[in-house]
């Protein structure tokens, strides 16, 4: 009997659903050939509800997602929400709520794509990013004092538990085991400056090291790993760090890999139900014009499927990708890919169903 899954969709707002929709075909095409079932789920969650109802996440909502094998999210942003509102209260909340530890970003740039890196190809720009998710300073700790007076004070509080952060390091040792190549982790922090929280992160970092001596261990304080991801990114295989230092360098990643458009990221609960996600935002300038690149969305799915176990599938996908950047477009900016959105998802389906 062939396997189900069931996959929550949360479109989103600006062209979230447009690249969404792009990305379910891709995922409907390999779910055909490879032989397996889909039940899909869609939740209108984002700002358009908040503006109509009040409403971010219901409680029985988050209930439902936890019944899931996996989420598909679009983007989440609405230029007639206050920041802050949409990405904590459903967002974080989300990734919180379902305990979704890890953020996990590949890094890597396809042949036939550019990087503004001077001498630099995909040889030299394939590496991941394991960034813990839970914690740290988007927990929301701290306050104000005084708030609105000349003497006001703004606390903002990093919370590192000794269980969020182990559990994060190990995470990132066991992958960099299985993907078996350049066999290095490198902790990323900065325990120069920030000497209670990054204690805690390097004194657990080696001791988890003692279990997995087939791996390399290095060490470099977030801006040092932000300059050389730029000079010589061939030098990291794995990156583990905290959610801020993660948020920050994931952003450089995306740009070294060709861009927003094809960057991809997984919020990962190893025991429960994981999110995928384009990392671009909701792009609301763009909306319904049919020009949005979708390719961060079906490399979201990519990872959604290998993350599922099915890798055939996810391996069908990821090749459909590097064939469309290698064949058929070259610059990867919305609008000036010289194809339409919904093109770009027709061509992959094809790339999908032509592979033997």
């Amino acid at each position: 009997m062939s396997k189900t899954y069931r996959i929550a969709v949360i479109p989103g707002d600006g062209t979230g659903p447009e690249v969404v929709a792009e990305g379910l075909k891709s995922l409907k095409a390999a779910a055909a050939i490879e032989g397996f079932n889909l039940e899909l789920s869609t939740y209108d969650l984002g700002g358009d509800r908040y503006l109509k109802t009040g409403e971010i996440l219901p409680p029985g909502v988050l209930d439902e997602l936890r019944g899931f094998h996996s989420i598909l999210l679009g983007a989440i942003g609405h230029p007639d929400v206050k920041p802050g509102i949409l990405e904590k209260g459903l967002l974080l909340e989300m990734r919180f709520q379902l305990d979704q530890y890890i953020n996990l970003r590949p890094v890597v740039l396809y042949p036939g794509v550019e990087t503004p890196l001077k001498d630099k190809g995909p040889a030299d720009i394939d590496f991941v990013v394991v960034r813990e998710n839970t914690e740290g300073l988007y927990t929301g700790g701290g306050g104000f004092l005084r708030k609105g007076t000349p003497h006001e004070v703004a606390i903002q509080e990093s919370i590192n538990t000794r269980m969020g952060v182990e559990r994060c390091i190990r995470f990132a040792f066991d992958l960099c085991r299985r993907r078996n190549k350049g066999k290095k982790l490198t902790l990323c922090g900065k325990t120069n400056v920030l000497t209670f929280a990054f204690d805690l992160w390097e004194r657990v970092f080696y001791e988890v090291a003692k279990a997995y001596p087939d791996i390399e261990t290095d060490y470099a304080h977030v801006d040092a790993t932000s300059m050389w991801m730029i000079k010589n990114p061939e030098w990291f295989d794995v990156i583990v760090t905290d959610n801020l230092f993660g948020d920050i360098i994931t952003d450089i990643g995306a740009i070294i890999q060709g861009g927003l458009g094809i960057a991809a990221g997984g919020n990962i609960n190893p025991a429960g139900v994981s999110m995928f996600e384009p990392i671009g935002g909701s792009a609301p300038k763009y909306t319904g014009q049919n020009m949005i690149n979708p390719l961060a969305c079906i490399g979201a799915v990519q990872l959604m499927l290998d993350h599922l176990g099915e890798v055939s599938a996810a391996g069908r996908i990821e090749n459909a990708l590097k064939k469309i950047v290698a064949n058929d477009v070259r610059n990867l900016a919305a609008g000036k890919m010289g194809r339409s959105t919904s093109d770009m998802g027709d061509l992959a389906v094809g790339y999908i169903q032509s592979q033997g």
